[in-house]
């Protein structure tokens, strides 16, 4: 819905917005508008549901019909999102229902804006479809690739976080591959220790810390690359049960085995490397979602082909 700034406008609102406070409703939807603006809005009665006043905390039903005054917008209320991002985006797309919408998120592109990125992928899905409610249901670091989700509607997002945050029977599985430095030896190896954030030369990184949150990441070697020509390496299957900032990362370092690519935690010489050799991300891929909805959903994100194509290479290294 384009916000007329000359005269009023109006919506119904459906069911995935339906349930949300009309004063949080309005942050989101009039971006740019100060919330000290939206509030005298709704005091004055200039926004309306279905032709009457309603205090800040009134919840939204589905067929409500929304009254919004001209609004002045801020310019910067909104980043320009080039459209070959939002093209990207809509081809990444491997999963969409009335509930979920599911993109193999490219590395290099932040769920979300902040800390200098103007915008992020849920601004640009938000961009995309403007009538359409959309929450991150987790979170992906920038440099990672893979399975990433979005819930339409506040009830698959509270249900899926609840599976998240393991509290019903079943919950959703995360899997990824990663490549690690060096050669595993270690079997199938889970690692159990928690993580806390530390700030080192004015950047904050994580680190392995019995008090810190607890964090679960369990190792499975698939594949062994150690020839006299090349660099040894392990391609891992990881999965997890809890989702802590940079988990994966923290915990691969601290198996002795960090992940290639990785410069804040990763080692310089094997990233000059395997940056000769064609890599030039982070080789952490968020392969496979597991949804215990009623019905189901298993996701699977192809690699990118830069990946493939190291991988190639070093099966090629390794008959």
């Amino acid at each position: 819905m384009e916000i007329n700034k000359n005269h009023a406008s109006q919506m119904t609102i459906n069911d995935g917005q339906a349930g949300q406070r009309i004063d949080n409703f309005l942050v989101k939807h009039l971006k740019g508008v100060p919330k000290s603006h939206i509030y005298r809005l709704l005091r004055s009665g200039q926004v309306r549901i279905n032709s009457g006043r309603k205090k800040p905390h009134y919840k939204l039903q589905s067929g409500d019909i929304l009254r919004l005054p001209p609004v002045r917008i801020s310019e910067n209320q909104d980043s320009y999102i080039p459209e070959s991002v939002i093209q990207m985006l809509k081809n990444a797309v491997i999963y969409e229902d009335e509930d979920i919408i599911a993109i193999n998120k490219p590395s290099g592109i932040a769920v979300h804006k902040g800390s200098g990125l103007n915008f992020g992928v849920i601004e640009a899905f938000r961009q995309i479809d403007t009538e359409q409610m959309l929450e991150l249901v987790h979170r992906l670091d920038r440099e990672t690739s893979g399975c990433l989700l979005l819930a339409k509607n506040r009830k698959v997002l509270a249900q899926l976080h609840e599976m998240l945050r393991h509290e019903t029977i079943t919950h959703i599985e995360k899997t990824y591959l990663a490549l690690l430095d060096g050669k595993w030896t270690q079997g199938k190896k889970t690692v159990d220790i928690g993580i806390s954030k530390i700030k080192r030369s004015g950047e904050h990184l994580m680190q392995t810390d019995l008090e810190g949150d607890r964090a679960v990441s369990h190792f499975e070697p698939l594949e062994i690359f150690d020839t006299d020509s090349g660099w040894p390496c392990s391609l891992m299957k990881i999965t997890i049960e809890t989702g802590r900032t940079h988990q994966i990362r923290v915990h691969a370092q601290h198996t002795g085995h960090a992940i290639i690519g990785d410069s804040k935690y990763g080692d310089k010489e094997a990233n000059r490397f395997f940056r000769r050799m064609g890599l030039k991300r982070l080789f952490l891929h968020a392969k496979r979602l597991y949804l215990p909805l009623a019905d189901p959903i298993t996701l699977e994100a192809p690699l990118s082909d830069e990946l493939e194509q190291l991988l190639q290479k070093l099966r090629k290294q390794n008959p």
